[in-house]
């Protein structure tokens, strides 16, 4: 989450003043709150006292007219299926009563609660959970809770019986059916509700198991699964679904990609901050996810039906997602943004975590105030034993219930700053002299990394880290890893950036991200543990990034203030889409170049949806809020670029596939990798240096060279002497489609290949200016 998702008020990259929370919700919530967010009203009961002291006692038994009711059990947590009937459990500390509340779907569009089971302390709770065990019919319907006690945020509590809350264990959550439409009475925040689970949604995997991907071998794909199907050209019934992401799926095996990552698929509101946009004349809309409601819940309005074919659909059509992507070889990484939540700070919705135990769920000062380590408002508590316990737990859940294969750890750096109240016997069980923390300190062995990472489930499977957070933590390379976290490496997109375009004294930088990043990941790490990227869904497309010089996020509503200011992009001589045939022939080159060096570093690359057309966002870097062409996959476009920059980049990936020398397993030494200059072995690391080339030996191919040169002058570079052998050119970026990659297969090869004989026959080759080239070494025949 480099940019803002939201609030206007933090940007990628800026140490902030976030002690407390000073978020504020838009302008189209805040004064409306209450028309916003109306919670299901009481009828025969009063709301209770908001001081109330003492543990409420229930003398009465407990009754009910539609089930069946007995003591339940405290763990596990959440609903779960047993004995013919359903078992509830919820940890809430400081709650003085608690009241589970049982709604058909029916009554939840009228806004009203089908029946309340007030529990007894004295039977239905163990320590600080409340449990009960119900008997009955459970068809269509949802559950919530009521839970009472103090309303004293200076002390943390936000304890208020009016608020019908949702489970934080819940695995499906509803509220409206419709991706982007309000609720009645135009409502953002319906009242939403939990699903009580059944045996009717049962799922076959026929077989499915994880594919278990050596993580060097992956080529990350990252995507959103509304907008890969959304636009009109996907051609398909259902877009903007997981159904239409399954239907699409061969494009992505075209292309050679063997993991998706998914942008976030947790419940989430896209109309949290639901305005007018006057620029573009739609709605500002929550559209990339990141702010979740329900963790346990997939995004039921992902789903072909929503609810009008209940929630089990939804979880159905995700693990169908994950069986299709699996049968085609690509494994599922989800993100999750298990640093913050949706209630926003102090001004925000009770939901669910603040009213059932705000001050466990969430990082606190000592007068209350939130802790703003996510630039969102509130930080999750992450080293709480009981929040770090929760992480597992859902984790773990979509793991072996949902078959994702790894995660990626949105802001992940707030996972390594301590809880409130931290101290050892709150963490360990035992003092540590001298080991009281501030609260949100870094600290270097976080108990809940620590979990994950010698958890029997979850070390099996993908970790990756943001490795920063909103609040100045910038941890790329120093990650608490375990030795299996892996990173999304930004400095190696600073730096390639750089190169590419250039800029002076980035040549040996650039050299150390073509090897994997020894200098960040040397020592207990591999290359792999660096996830390497141009481009991700914050920040310009690739398009974009040579295209534009400066960020254009008038649409989003925000005077331009949004989004990260420092892009290092080159709009290769002219700003915008309209520009002369010459600037974008050097564009269309600079892609290239900037995928040539994605391909042939060592680590993970990581490829951004739709780039492998070159998909434009008009230079807006920041498209968080837009439900529509800005984030739509162009299937009609990507057509287009079908024989063009698709192709290229479908054969590079081929090729790194190919290439045993490429993704090792170990940073490459001097037996397999040797540096060039413009002359064989004579590499120059000086401040003004523009071109690097290496060669690579390699066990399938013999041997690779990869030569870049981003001057603005053409040179001939001498080539390294082999004996008996000649090098042949595959890449050379600065030739138009289909000659830029040369394939066996091209019509005309060996006239194309004449074209360079007389050079290669003298072992040199001519490199344009903002070049970049790939050759391969082939035995020379006997004339």
């Amino acid at each position: 989450m480099d940019s803002i998702k939201c609030s206007s008020s933090f940007l990628h990259h800026t140490k902030l003043n976030i002690l407390f929370s000073n978020h504020t919700f838009p302008k189209s919530s805040s004064p409306n709150f209450k028309r916003l967010f109306r919670p299901i009203s009481i009828s025969a009961k009063a709301r209770r006292s908001s001081e109330a002291e003492n543990i409420a006692v229930v003398e009465k038994p407990l009754k009910s007219e539609r089930f069946l009711v007995s003591d339940g059990l405290p763990s596990p947590f959440g609903a779960t299926i047993r004995d013919d009937g359903v078992n509830f459990s919820v940890y809430s500390t400081n709650s003085v009563s608690a009241t589970i509340c049982l709604i058909s779907l029916s009554d939840l569009r009228q806004n009203k609660v089908t029946e309340e089971i007030q529990l007894d302390p004295s039977r239905n709770r163990t320590g600080h959970v409340w449990h009960v065990f119900l008997k009955g019919d459970f068809k269509d319907m949802l559950y919530g809770y009521r839970f009472d006690g103090k309303f004293s945020p200076e002390e943390g509590h936000y304890y208020d019986s009016s608020n019908i809350l949702l489970d934080p264990y819940a695995k499906a959550i509803i509220s409206r059916d419709e991706f982007g439409v309000l609720g009645p009475d135009e409502n953002c925040w319906p009242q939403m509700a939990s699903m009580v689970p059944t045996r009717d949604e049962e799922f076959d995997w026929e077989g499915d198991m994880h594919l278990k991907l050596p993580q060097m071998d992956l080529v990350i794909y990252e995507m959103h699964v509304r907008g890969f199907t959304r636009h009109e050209s996907s051609k398909i019934e259902f877009p903007g679904t997981y159904q239409g992401v399954a239907e699409k799926l061969d494009h992505l095996k075209e292309l050679g990609i063997n993991c998706i990552e998914l942008m976030p698929c947790h419940e989430f509101n896209e109309l949290e901050y639901y305005s007018y946009n006057t620029i573009l004349g739609d709605h500002r809309v929550n559209f990339w996810g990141y702010s979740t409601i329900g963790f346990f819940s997939p995004m039921i309005r992902y789903a072909s039906a929503s609810s009008n074919n209940f929630a089990g659909r939804a979880i159905n059509e995700f693990k169908i997602l994950v069986k299709e992507a699996h049968k085609r070889g690509i494994e599922v990484i989800m993100d999750v943004v298990l640093n913050h939540t949706a209630e926003g700070n102090e001004k925000g919705p009770i939901f669910s975590f603040r009213g059932v135990d705000n001050s466990v769920y969430y990082m606190l000062a000592p007068k209350g105030e939130f802790y703003n380590y996510s630039g969102c408002g509130n930080t999750f508590n992450c080293n709480h034993p009981v929040v770090r316990q929760f992480i597992v737990d859902c984790l773990r859940y979509w793991v072996t219930e949902m078959h994702v294969d790894g995660f990626r750890f949105d802001l992940g750096s707030i996972m390594s700053r301590s809880s409130s109240l931290w101290d050892a016997a709150n963490v360990y069980g035992a003092d540590v002299e001298g080991d009281l923390l501030t609260t949100g300190t870094p600290i270097s062995c976080p108990p809940v990394i620590d979990m994950i990472s010698n958890d029997p489930i979850l070390r099996g499977v993908k970790l990756i880290a943001e490795a920063w957070d909103a609040g100045g933590l910038y941890q790329v390379g120093m990650f608490p890893h375990w030795g299996i976290w892996s990173e999304w490496n930004g400095k190696f997109r600073d730096v390639v950036r750089q190169f590419i375009k250039g800029t002076d004294g980035f040549s040996g930088a650039f050299a150390e991200c073509l090897c994997g990043s020894p200098n960040l990941y040397q020592g207990g790490r591999k290359p792999w543990n660096s996830i390497n990227f141009i481009c991700a869904h914050d920040g310009f497309t690739l398009a974009d990034l040579v295209t534009y010089n400066n960020k254009n996020n008038l649409a989003n509503g925000e005077e331009n203030n949004d989004g990260e200011n420092h892009n290092y992009s080159w709009n290769c001589g002219e700003e915008g889409d309209f520009a002369s045939i010459s600037v974008k022939r050097l564009r269309k080159r600079q892609m290239r170049n900037f995928f040539v060096s994605l391909m042939v570093s060592q680590g993970v690359p990581m490829i951004y949806m739709g780039d492998e057309y070159g998909h434009t966002k008009g230079g807006n870097n920041n498209t968080y809020c837009h439900d529509n062409y800005m984030n739509y996959f162009r299937w009609d476009k990507n057509e287009e670029a079908h024989s063009d920059f698709f192709r290229f980049c479908r054969l590079l990936i081929k090729f790194r596939d190919e290439c045993e020398s490429l993704g090792l397993n170990d940073f490459p030494t001097a037996k397999r990798l040797q540096w060039h200059g413009l002359a064989p072995e004579i590499p120059n690391w000086s401040e003004t240096s523009r071109f690097v080339a290496f060669s690579l030996v390699d066990s399938v191919k013999r041997e690779i060279y990869v030569a870049f040169n981003t001057s603005h002058l053409a040179t001939l570079v001498s080539l390294p002497n082999r004996p008996g052998y000649r090098w042949e050119p595959f890449v050379d970026t600065s030739k138009p489609s289909p000659y830029d990659c040369i394939t066996p297969d091209l019509p005309e090869r060996e006239t194309a290949m004449k074209q360079y004989r007389h050079f290669l026959d003298a072992n040199m080759y001519p490199m344009l200016s903002y070049s970049s080239i790939i050759l391969l070494l082939s035995p020379i025949e006997d004339p």
